[in-house]
């Protein structure tokens, strides 16, 4: 009866933890394509882990990075792209949501419009200002990361512009084929 006992309680367990892993991975990156091939995001203006150029943040023009991607699935109809600052004091701090990039698309200019579609770019969502578009870096103090994670979908999404992240995620549930990221840190 012990016995019994000890295995509903360790698969309860293992229930539960699994459902935590859910919820805190659902953001998570897992780059690993099912070709072995590594997707890769990046930028000319810095490079993974270095400090953001101010040009791109509050302090400066405040003006999206010039970003770029390659080894990309196959099978990838669309791309999706969330830069968000976890390091925010009220919790995780959205600035740019953009999706329905089409698949021919592997690099963004500097600057990218800030209208609600932009044409053969994509959809701009809403970040947490409630602003379409990218908003910088600008941070109350210290150093914070910001997070550029690139999503190459299965098909187009075909919903309309102005998507929160949660938004965004949701409806990308099922549909990723492969994820990268890119990672600058600011501090004012």
């Amino acid at each position: 009866m012990k016995n019994y006992f000890f295995c509903f309680l360790a698969a309860i367990c293992l229930i539960a933890g699994g459902a935590i892993f859910t919820v805190q991975a659902k953001d998570q990156i897992n780059p690993k394509t099912k070709g072995g091939k590594t997707m890769e995001i990046k930028s000319t203006s810095f490079n993974h882990e270095d400090m953001i150029p101010a040009k791109y943040t509050c302090d400066g023009q405040n003006i999206s990075p010039p970003l770029s991607w390659n080894k990309a699935p196959e099978k990838t109809k669309s791309f999706a792209l969330i830069c968000d600052d976890p390091d925010a004091p009220a919790g995780l701090w959205v600035h740019w949501v953009l999706f329905d990039i089409p698949a021919t698309v592997n690099a963004l200019p500097e600057n990218v419009s800030r209208k609600e579609e932009i044409a053969g770019i994509g959809k701009n969502g809403k970040n947490t200002s409630g602003r379409y578009g990218y908003d910088g870096p600008c941070p109350p103090g210290g150093t914070h990361r910001y997070y550029f994670k690139l999503y190459a979908l299965d098909s187009m999404l075909n919903l309309k512009a102005g998507l929160t992240k949660d938004q965004l995620l949701a409806a990308m549930k099922g549909h990723v084929l492969a994820e990268a990221q890119l990672m600058g840190r600011y501090r004012r």
